[in-house]
């Protein structure tokens, strides 16, 4: 049985930045719980990366709260959109990803979103589907329902074009190809980041212009990565990603600030709206530690990823390296090519997989992040002689053994 108009609107609401049209959503529900006869939410994701991470999550967790509402899931992978490149937020043209990428990067996607959304209730729906079935003259005659005056209207092609920088026609043509999409699946509502707030628009007037009930656009807020500030990006080094292993993830949420944890476990967490203002009033008072609020939520993530033992494991470990200050019980062996007597240490990292880059090792050095058998070393020219074995630490969580 679907819950009352309002008893949903509740849940909805929770985290959500915007609802565009909300009266419409108001005479949907209605609707819906008059005929029994779920709403279609569309999601769109353009696989352009083969991993998600928790800012993704956002999304699909007001997906899964429209799932359990008795609402239809339309999860939908813009396998043709994705070789256009959403120009959302960009000075400059985004390069396209090769149709052999976007087939790869869809793949992951189908096999990680399923951690959160039902896979018996949700629709995985491709658009090139149709949008592969455009003729020419379909095109012309999607162009001809939305003018450059309008286009305009969206900050970054109005920043690109009062700088001076070209905006290709093809840019153009995905915003009009996303809000098809909207046309075809009938959608009735449109779930995106605050930055798609202009897509998810064209989707709804495109369906006005092509005889269909309008869409309402629900929009919702970018989480801010691990450093409170920037939004959670691999480009930014600030994300927690739910393919990694399930120390890391417990790790990088206990780093975070009490104030972002609360944040983090409004958008992320399956806590109830009560169970939410309770622990809010529960760390103000005092009676709940933002410490232990803060892992709970860690054990909450990593189960919901990998499980419930793993998550009992990594926080015994977190409180074994952290609060008594031990090296984890499991510490990977590597073991380098000593070509010559000596390695430089920056380099050293990259090959063991600790960072990104010799540079990255090299600036981790200089932070002090780095020691060796203890020692922090500041050094970053500093070499390892051959023949010894070191025990090598960097960041909080991240140790290997060299031998």
């Amino acid at each position: 049985m679907f819950k009352s108009t309002e008893e949903q609107l509740k849940i909805i609401r929770r985290g959500t930045l915007e609802i565009l049209g909300e009266e419409d959503l108001e005479k949907k529900l209605d609707k819906s719980r008059d005929t029994k006869m779920p709403l279609k939410i569309k999601a769109g994701f353009d696989p352009t990366a083969p991993d998600l991470h928790l800012g993704h999550s956002v999304l699909l967790h007001k997906m899964r709260q429209f799932q359990e509402l008795g609402h239809t899931i339309m999860f939908l992978i813009g396998d043709f959109t994705g070789c256009i490149g959403d120009p959302t937020g960009k000075s400059e043209t985004r390069p396209p990803l090769t149709m052999e990428q976007v087939a790869k990067n869809s793949i992951t996607y189908t096999e990680q979103v399923f951690k959160i959304l039902d896979s018996n209730s949700t629709q995985v729906l491709y658009n090139s589907r149709w949008l592969n079935n455009l003729t020419p003259q379909d095109i012309v005659e999607l162009a001809s329902k939305y003018t450059v005056a309008r286009m305009l209207e969206r900050d970054d092609f109005s920043k690109r074009y009062s700088a001076g920088t070209g905006i290709p026609i093809h840019e153009f043509l995905y915003p009009l190809f996303q809000g098809y999409d909207s046309v075809v699946m009938e959608a009735d509502v449109e779930l995106g980041g605050n930055d798609q707030k202009f897509n998810l628009l064209v989707g709804r007037d495109l369906q006005r212009s092509y005889g269909k009930s309008p869409q309402v656009a629900l929009t919702l807020p970018l989480l801010e990565g691990t450093d409170g500030v920037k939004k959670m990006s691999k480009s930014f080094n600030n994300y927690i990603g739910i393919n990694e292993p399930a120390k890391e993830i417990f790790g990088k949420v206990m780093s975070i600030s009490d104030d972002l944890m609360l944040r983090y476990y409004e958008l992320v967490s399956s806590i109830s709206n009560e169970d939410l203002a309770q622990l809010k009033d529960d760390i103000t008072s005092g009676k709940v530690h933002p410490k232990d609020a803060k892992a709970n939520l860690g054990k909450e993530v990593v189960s919901r990823y990998h499980s419930h033992d793993q998550a009992a494991a990594a926080a015994i470990e977190f409180a074994n390296i952290f609060k008594k200050k031990e090296v984890p019980d499991k510490v990977p062996a590597f073991k380098p090519d000593w070509v010559n007597t000596e390695l430089v240490l920056a380099n050293l990292l990259n090959d063991a997989g600790l960072v990104r880059s010799n540079s990255d090792g090299r600036r981790m050095i200089k932070q002090g992040a780095v020691s060796v058998n203890g020692e922090k070393v500041i050094d970053q020219d500093y070499k390892l002689p051959k023949g010894g074995e070191y025990l090598i630490k960097v960041g909080k969580r991240k140790f290997v053994k060299i031998l």
